[in-house]
C-alpha cells in the first residue's frame, strides 16, 4: 500500500492504459415540457392533495369522498372572481347591474366544471381506479349543476347547452357548394 506522501505520485505515474479515462458528465435529458393542461392538471392535483393533508386528522387520497371534494369546492370560493348576486340582492338576475352591491365572489361553473374534470384524470393517472374514482360520483355533478344553475339564475342569463355543429357532408363536391345545389345523396332526392 502507498504512503500518504506518494499518493499522489502513484496516480500521476499510471500508464494511459491503466486509468479510466474521464468522459464529461453530460447532464440527464430534460423530460419534454407539459402543456398547458397537463401543468394545470399537476397544479390542481397537488393543490388538492395539500388540502387533504391540512384536514384535521390529514386525509389519504385514498379515502377521499365526494363530501371532501365538495368541501374542497367550496373553500375555493374564497378565491374567486364571480359575482353570484343572492337572492335579496337588488341586482339579483340582472344581466347588467348598474352598481355595486356586497354580494359574495365565487368561483365561476365553468372554473369549478373544467376543475373537476382535470382532478377527475389526475386520480386515475395517480393509480385511482376508474371505478372508485370519487370526481366521477353523483354528488358532485348535482353539485355542478346546482352551481351552474344558480349563478345563470343569479345573473339574468340562463344556461342552454351548445348544440353540436352539424359536420358537413363529404360526399359534397366544390362544385355543389359554388352553384347551391347538394349531391344525389339519397335524403336529398325527392318522392
Amino acid at each position: 500500500m502507498a504512503s500518504p506522501s506518494n499518493k499522489g505520485k502513484d496516480i500521476a505515474e499510471e500508464s494511459p492504459s491503466q486509468s479510466q479515462p474521464q468522459q464529461p458528465h453530460s447532464p440527464p435529458p430534460n423530460p419534454p415540457a407539459l402543456s398547458r393542461y397537463e401543468s394545470q392538471k399537476k397544479r390542481d392535483w397537488n393543490t388538492f392533495c395539500q388540502y387533504l393533508r391540512n384536514q384535521q386528522p390529514p386525509v389519504h387520497v385514498s379515502q377521499c369522498g365526494s363530501n371532501h371534494i365538495l368541501d374542497f369546492l367550496q373553500y375555493l370560493d374564497q378565491f374567486g372572481k364571480t359575482k353570484v348576486h343572492a337572492h335579496g340582492c337588488v341586482f339579483f338576475g340582472q344581466v347588467e347591474p348598474a352598481g355595486q352591491c356586497s354580494c359574495p365572489l365565487k368561483q365561476a361553473w365553468g372554473s369549478l366544471d373544467a376543475l373537476i374534470g382535470r382532478l377527475r384524470a389526475a386520480y386515475e393517472e395517480n393509480g385511482g381506479l376508474p371505478e372508485r374514482n370519487p370526481f366521477a360520483g353523483g354528488g358532485i355533478r348535482v353539485f355542478l349543476r346546482e352551481v351552474r344553475d344558480s349563478q345563470a339564475k343569479a345573473r339574468g342569463v340562463p344556461y342552454k347547452k351548445r348544440k353540436k355543429k352539424k359536420k358537413r357532408n363529404p360526399m359534397r363536391s366544390e362544385h355543389d357548394v359554388e352553384d347551391g345545389t347538394t349531391g344525389t345523396s339519397s335524403s336529398n332526392l325527392q318522392s
